[in-house]
């Protein structure tokens, strides 16, 4: 098939659902089928260096969610979609948060084919969905077949757009993450364990906690460090809390290369994942499951459904820094639960492999192919049983 991926967040600004956009384009590819990605970025050569991408205007960091999201937000990419349309017959475009502005939107509206959404938001209320829901219902009724990476991001967008769903969770390259990859060097210490952290530097993920936690910790013992990976908005006051509470052995990597990233998990002893909440998966926690590192993370709707507390790692209350470091002192003094939880995520990460949940994306696309030759869309699949004849919606009603 020929195939478009289309996402409303900068191509190369790291987040989950740009992970996830790489690695699906990268597994499609490797079925034989061609893809092409519609995102914005603020890498103006990155078309040329990035062969099957092509840029869709800037983006800008917009607040939500608890978090800041690069999103483009050009109003004038009409032209250039009608193009592009024009040019390249879709077998399918695949939309990711296909109700955010601006690219998916105008793709969505202009594209007369099989549409697929994928939802991967997460939150206890959307005031854009709540306050927009008479104007983006138009343009989810274009949708053939709709998808949401868990039950907790389905159960989301479901109570504002009501229709078909499959829940398809995110893939991990279990080639890529690996017990087998290398440490990155220097990254273990000798007579010291390493504590890593991968993601965003903003409230969402729970840094802070983390920090309190490890620094309760190290007054107990002096033998773990904390590496932390990523940047974001509160990446500057963590750095002076670490400096102005005098807390050793902490170290900020920035962002990594993604090559050098598989290098950093098996470089650690325990994967930490804090989120307060608001999380509709965990992509970090596939990395860390398939590397062979035992996970701590938050009990929250989206991790739990990952992680088995007590298998692949442990799920404690968010916001708890006393109970976070309790809990990583006893399991760094207990090497066999290490090495049992290690042995839990490499399995339980299979069941996430690309290549399976590729398979699975691709049986949707068929469906969506299907219901676009019969005039259904997603939206009127619930309803089919009860509704009287005739009032169904159809795919191209805007």
């Amino acid at each position: 098939m020929r195939i478009a991926i289309v996402s409303p967040y900068d191509y190369f600004y790291p987040g989950g659902v740009g992970e996830h956009v790489r690695g699906l384009s990268a597994a499609l590819r490797d079925h034989g089928h061609e893809v092409i990605v519609l995102a914005p970025s603020n890498v103006a050569t990155s078309g040329v260096a990035t062969p099957g991408y092509v840029r869709m205007g800037r983006s800008v960091p917009v607040p939500g969610n608890g978090s800041l999201a690069h999103i483009g937000l050009s109003v004038s990419l009409g032209r250039r979609v009608d193009e592009l349309l024009d040019t390249a017959c879709f077998d399918v475009i695949h939309y990711h948060e296909p109700l955010l502005p601006t690219v998916p939107l105008t793709v969505l509206r202009r594209h007369h084919g099989a549409n697929v959404g994928t939802f991967h938001a997460y939150a206890g209320r959307s005031l854009g969905y709540q306050y927009g829901r008479r104007f983006l219902s138009r343009y989810f009724r274009r949708l053939h077949s709709c998808i949401a990476v868990s039950v907790p991001a389905c159960d989301h967008v479901r109570r504002y757009f009501p229709g078909d769903y499959h829940v398809i969770p995110n893939g991990v390259d279990t080639t890529r993450f690996a017990p087998s990859r290398p440490p990155h060097q220097g990254l273990r210490r000798s007579g010291m364990f390493t504590l890593l952290f991968v993601g965003r530097l903003d409230k969402r993920k729970g840094l802070e906690t983390l920090l309190a936690a490890y620094e309760m910790l190290r007054t107990v013992r002096s033998d773990v460090r904390l590496v932390l990976v990523g940047d974001g908005p509160k990446g500057a006051a963590c750095r002076r809390h670490v400096t102005r509470r005098h807390i050793p052995d902490v170290d900020f990597r920035g962002f990594v290369d993604a090559a050098m990233l598989p290098g950093y998990y098996t470089g650690a002893d325990i994967f930490c994942a804090p989120a307060t909440g608001q999380e509709s998966f965990g992509i970090v926690l596939l990395e860390a499951m398939a590397s062979g590192v035992p996970v701590v993370a938050s009990a929250i709707a989206g991790f739990s459904e990952i992680i088995g507390n007590g298998r692949e790692g442990l799920l404690l209350p968010p916001g708890d820094a006393a109970a976070w470091s309790r809990a990583l002192a006893a399991l760094l003094d207990d090497p066999a639960r290490r090495r049992r939880m290690r042995a839990a995520g490499v399995a339980a990460a299979q069941r996430y492999a690309w290549q399976r949940v590729t398979e699975e994306i691709l049986e949707v696309y068929e469906e969506a192919r299907l219901r676009e030759r019969r005039g259904l869309v997603a939206a009127c699949l619930p309803a089919l049983y009860g509704c009287p004849a005739g009032e169904h919606p159809v795919a191209g009603q805007v």
